[in-house]
């Protein structure tokens, strides 16, 4: 058994790795209700871009959806182990946020695959891929015509003229969207590995507190016997 004065000094870095770890998961959770909002918001609302940009429909808002869901799930799951101060529950958790930073690294390759599918977010002012009559050929155009999202400010867009694709021709944005689009993302290349260097280290740093906190916390047992 371990002098009482060891314990003391135990107990005080045993609490500040708990405030820590509790607020990273706290941030962990958010980032991950932030992946599960912007997965479900791409497949509902960029529906009819995936179908406009391949043939083949893409698995980007799924991954992100799936990925987002895990995160929240196991977010709070972190909170829960901290508090509960197990060390198997700190390991398990320390494991997940490793798996997570690899599922990161594959959902940031979906999202560069899936950049041509929210042009409108950057508000670029333009439609279709090469130009807006590229969306006649879509099954989409039969049943809506050319999307609200590529009208022009003041345009009349009525759904009488966005089926029209002479009349619509007066209405929408006519530049396509994959140059727009491929000339932002080539732009903010450098902006881009910055974020996913800052995520990388921010998993590292969990992994980090989770580790040492089950190591304080199973030292500190051992000491009480």
């Amino acid at each position: 058994m371990s002098p009482p004065s060891r314990r003391l000094q135990t107990k005080p870095v045993i609490t500040c790795l708990k405030t820590f770890l509790i607020s990273y998961s706290l941030i962990f959770w958010f980032t991950g209700v932030i992946l599960l909002a912007v997965g479900v918001w791409g497949k509902v609302s960029l529906e009819a871009y995936i179908s406009l940009a391949s043939e083949e429909s893409t698995n980007a808002p799924y991954v992100l959806i799936g990925t987002g869901a895990t995160i929240v799930i196991f977010g709070l799951f972190g909170c829960f182990a901290t508090c509960r101060g197990s060390p198997w529950m700190l390991k398990l958790y320390a494991m997940f946020l490793t798996l997570v930073f690899l599922a990161e690294l594959v959902a940031g390759v979906s999202g560069f695959i899936f950049r041509h599918e929210v042009r409108h977010r950057f508000k670029l002012h333009c439609c279709g891929v090469k130009n807006y009559t590229d969306w006649s050929e879509t099954a989409y155009f039969k049943d809506n015509g050319i999307p609200a999202s590529c009208c022009k400010p003041s345009a009349n867009c009525s759904p009488e003229n966005l089926k029209d694709m002479d009349k619509a021709g007066k209405e929408v944005y006519r530049t396509g969207c994959f140059a727009l689009v491929t000339t932002v993302m080539e732009g903010n290349l450098g902006i881009i590995a910055g974020i996913s260097f800052g995520i990388a280290f921010f998993q590292l740093i969990g992994i980090f507190l989770a580790c040492c906190l089950s190591r304080y916390i199973t030292n500190n047992q051992y000491e009480m016997v």
